[in-house]
């Protein structure tokens, strides 16, 4: 299937989303997150605050997005690429440890910074949600589009499984390390491996995958 390249229109308010988003990462990591202003975000994009309200509802939001941009459609377009046999269970969870965990320097530096604030960490856990959409119509496609509403509940299910395991994986320290974690501006210091987060938290999905497609298969 071949996807429709973008319009014009299309591709302005892309350009400024993106604008947006890097504005507000460089101006975060510049100041910190405390110091930055929406208005400081719309001037240094080159547009107004209120076109800025247009693409996003907060700070936190912009300074999250310039990590997480378009990670729901990645997801969904490698589980659309992988081959038909594979099974749509691994195809799902591999696609997620993939998108979740192959993340260059300037994203590391960039979840360092989200670690430090409580709302940006809610933000960051918020974008999971955006799993569902282009999930669905993947696993729709996949299931021959006769079970839609079944598509719509696996997507929603990875959606919870991403943000439980990132919950997980982002908790606060403890004991010892609170004092310094605390003193370091509340900085979150993520706990064990998050490639075996997201496979643990994804694999009692697996069953119900299998079901939905031994169900399209008779």
């Amino acid at each position: 299937m071949t996807t429709p390249r973008p319009g014009l229109r299309e591709r302005k308010k892309q350009a400024t989303r993106e604008a947006l988003r890097e504005a507000a990462l460089r101006l975060a990591v510049e100041h910190g997150p405390d110091q930055v202003r929406v208005e400081d975000i719309a001037e240094a994009a080159g547009v107004s605050p209120r076109t800025y309200n247009n693409y996003f509802a907060s700070r936190e939001q912009a300074i999250v997005s310039a990590v997480t941009a378009d990670r729901e459609a990645r997801i969904a377009a490698a589980v659309a690429a992988r081959p038909a046999e594979v099974r749509l269970a691994d195809a799902v969870t591999e696609a997620v440890v993939e998108q979740y965990t192959n993340t260059g320097e300037r994203e590391h530096k960039a979840l360092l910074l989200i670690t430090t604030q409580t709302a940006l960490r809610d933000a960051f856990l918020d974008t999971t949600a955006g799993i569902e959409p282009p999930l669905t119509a993947v696993i729709a496609e996949r299931l021959d589009d006769a079970e839609a509403d079944t598509a719509r509940v696996l997507a929603a299910s990875v959606a919870a499984a991403v943000r439980i395991a990132l919950e997980g994986w982002l908790r606060p320290a403890r004991n010892a390390e609170v004092a310094e974690s605390r003193a370091a501006g509340g900085l979150v210091v993520p706990s064990g491996s998050l490639p075996d987060r997201l496979r643990a938290a994804l694999a009692p999905l697996a069953p119900a995958f299998d079901a939905a497609e031994q169900h399209t298969q008779s």
